[in-house]
């Protein structure tokens, strides 16, 4: 068939290390690679389901494997977008209608995320059964890339320190108040209130459940009358602020959205004010968020380059004061949230099906494979009104640090012995 012939071409030029093995669906066996590691093995149940995968890779792969129509026999998701994915751009753009795809992608990007958009957006990910994320996260629901001081760091411990650098480089001091955008389950907030002595925080959020944790955490920490999180549109948010920080929400605002996200920001920030943007992006030229993860994971999101940030930026007359690349810390943390995923899968096949659960694994691998051979990386973006309100070398973040973690363990003291 012309299908197998397309795949059995496509996978040639891209597995050059390691060992893939395809079965066709008529039994026909083809092998690539060099006969190392990683082994896979994958066989199609259906025909169509090779038609398909010719036809819209990107979005099918991911798809089949839900479906139980792409098999993995031997090795796992992650092996196989390793074989795919580490000698090339992963792309395979010699199969048909690539170019087409991309362009539609392009077009579906120009749509703006309105504030109705955009909570449904928000509601489609992150107002899951919240048990779900207690599978994987760590203790503290950080959802978002850790910071690894060391390689072999737990995620605990590279989850309190991505905290701690990113109030490092906020600058926060007794008394401020901080708006943070995308608040998640609020740990962000919490910790900018009792360990970084932020005087008021509010958290802003879109998703119904994760605010109602927020809140039962800020009460269960006697800090509801400083930390404040609310169900609210960064657009709708009135105020002036001393800091901003936005950690893993900027990847669902949407291309189109951008000049009026960097405005709404400098009409909030206060003209002395520091802003820290924490966003997942990427290095290469810009290009489409992948389609399989923009329906089933991810709806409106959008992978942005520096290229794509700064003209909004400059647009809304904030000024860049420091860019940080985090680059493989992502990897380490979506590994970790894999590994512990997979080890408590059938507490999550309670809770969804078992097509869900596949496609869980593939969100995580694809995820991953992502920040270990493609371009994917995390910008952390420091923003302020005038140039001379953070200082003039970066010896400040890690002295900060220090106080900041001083700080941790006298409310960690506090706590055991209250």
């Amino acid at each position: 068939m012309l299908s197998e012939k397309i795949l059995a071409t496509a996978f040639a030029r891209a597995v050059r290390r390691g060992s893939l093995r395809m079965t066709t669906a008529k039994g026909q066996t083809f092998t690539f690679g060099d006969g190392g590691l990683p082994e896979v093995a994958i066989r199609f149940t259906d025909s169509a389901a090779e038609t398909a995968l010719c036809l819209h890779p990107e979005l099918k792969l991911g798809e089949l494997y839900m479906d139980g129509r792409l098999l993995i026999e031997e090795g796992d998701i992650l092996g196989l977008l390793q074989l795919l994915l580490q000698d090339t751009r992963g792309e395979l753009d010699d199969l048909p209608l690539h170019h087409l795809r991309k362009i539609r992608q392009w077009l579906t990007l120009r749509g703006e995320n309105d504030a109705t958009r955009s909570k449904r957006n928000v509601a489609h990910h992150y107002d899951l059964d919240g048990r779900l994320y207690s599978l994987f996260l760590d203790s503290d629901r950080q959802y978002s890339c850790a910071y690894f001081e060391r390689p072999d760091a737990s995620l605990e411990e590279a989850q309190a320190a991505k905290k701690r650098h990113i109030a490092a480089k906020l600058l926060v001091e007794q008394g401020h108040s901080v708006l943070d955008i995308g608040s998640g389950w609020g740990g962000m907030g919490l910790y900018l209130a009792s360990v970084a002595g932020a005087g008021l925080v509010k958290g802003v959020t879109l998703s119904e459940e994760q605010l109602e944790v927020s809140r039962k955490r800020a009460a269960a920490a006697c800090l509801g009358e400083r930390v404040k999180f609310e169900l609210e549109d960064y657009r709708a948010t009135s105020g002036s602020f001393d800091r901003i920080v936005s950690v893993g929400m900027f990847e669902h605002v949407g291309l189109a959205s951008y000049d009026e996200y960097f405005q709404a920001c400098r009409r909030l920030l206060k003209d002395d004010g520091v802003m820290l943007l924490h966003t997942i992006g990427r290095t290469g030229a810009p290009y489409p968020t992948n389609p399989w993860i923009t329906r089933y994971i991810f709806p409106g999101g959008h992978l942005p380059t520096l290229s794509e940030m700064t003209p909004a930026i400059e647009r809304a007359g904030l000024v860049v004061a420091d860019i940080e690349i985090l680059r493989l810390h992502y990897a380490y943390t979506l590994k970790a949230w894999r590994e512990r995923f997979m080890a408590r899968r059938d507490e999550a096949l309670k809770l969804y099906d078992e097509r869900f659960c596949r496609m869980w694994e593939c969100y995580l691998a694809m995820s991953e494979s992502a920040f270990r051979w493609q371009d994917a990386v995390v910008f952390q973006v420091q923003l302020a009104k005038r140039s001379d309100v953070v200082p003039l070398t970066r010896d400040y973040i890690t002295k900060r640090e220090a106080i900041l973690k001083a700080a941790e363990a006298r409310v960690m003291e506090l706590k055991r012995s209250a």
